[in-house]
């Protein structure tokens, strides 16, 4: 072992030269970001160091308005119904928690956990869907999301019930819509693994497509033919039809498909459910039905 082993690593750490790189005070968030971008191409970042300290900034300022799942796209159990009536939307939805609604969806009675249907099973005929209820959490839309974070961590919360200024439902908000701002998309169990193929077949003749799936490979399996000059991939198609980037649950139509956006984060689509439709039956006469229009 050589002298110069016993000396202590002198070197300066990454925090230490991100600090010397930062000396100059940046004065408002365009130059900080700037820096950072700087300090990313002079490798003291890397790209998902970055990525997340962005993510960090933008919580900051955004509010529960701008990611939450809106009204119409929400995904609701009746309190009337007995569990047999509404496990098929568990079932193909696979969410965690599920607001139940009394007349409306104005009026939200508690939050049911999916988990708590394997009671329902166990005992069916002692199964009361009120008894197993947990208390909504409501949140105005203006909430900034880092504060919402806090309160989801303080009280343990996943979940909560998004209010308009005139106190009705606008919408839903969970821990995970929050965290995908600063970290990209989570994936659960129920995401596709690389492994697996880009079109994966489900029930009821649909299919679960990875969104970054290529046109060409699409109109291979389905026999479509949708033009891959503009983009290269099925997620590009659906981009397209949006004019913007989709919401988790929104759907659209392009040529002879409904797609239904199943995963996707302010930044790109992942995962889409996809469902073949019927061909409109032909029409009197010698002119034939035209197929929807792409929307």
């Amino acid at each position: 072992m050589s002298i110069d082993d016993d000396k202590p690593d002198t070197r300066p750490t990454l925090l230490e030269r991100l600090s010397a790189f930062l000396t100059r005070e940046p004065e408002d968030r365009e130059e900080l970001l700037e820096l950072l971008h700087g300090a990313f191409e002079r490798k003291l970042l890397d790209a998902d160091a970055l990525s997340m300290i962005e993510g960090v900034m933008s919580v900051s300022e955004m509010t529960v308005r701008d990611i939450m799942i809106p009204r119409g796209q929400m995904d609701v159990v009746s309190l009337d119904d007995d569990p047999h009536e509404f496990i098929p939307l568990v079932l193909e939805t696979r969410h965690s928690r599920f607001p139940v609604i009394g007349e409306n969806k104005d009026d939200i009675v508690g939050i049911l956990l999916a988990k708590e249907l394997l009671n329902y099973y166990a005992n069916p005929d002692g199964f009361n869907v009120r008894d197993t209820l947990r208390p909504a959490v409501f949140v105005p839309e203006s909430k900034r999301l880092n504060v919402l974070l806090r309160d989801f961590r303080a009280n343990r919360n996943h979940i909560a019930i998004v209010v308009d200024e005139y106190g009705g439902v606008s919408g839903l908000v969970t821990i995970e819509d929050v965290l995908e701002q600063i970290v990209g998309d989570i994936e659960d169990e129920y995401d596709f693994d690389e492994s697996e193929d880009n079109i994966i077949p489900e029930a009821n003749g649909r299919y679960r497509v990875k969104a970054q799936t290529e046109i060409a490979d699409f109109n291979s399996h389905f026999g479509s033919g949708f033009s891959d000059d503009e983009f290269d991939t099925v997620g590009g198609l659906v981009l397209q039809a949006f004019g913007r980037l989709p919401k988790r649950g929104e759907t659209t139509t392009i040529g002879d498909f409904r797609f239904r956006v199943i995963r996707a984060d302010s930044r790109r689509l992942y995962t889409l459910q996809l469902e073949p439709l019927a061909p409109p039956p032909p029409t009197d006469g010698n002119a034939s039905a035209a197929h929807p229009a792409p929307r």
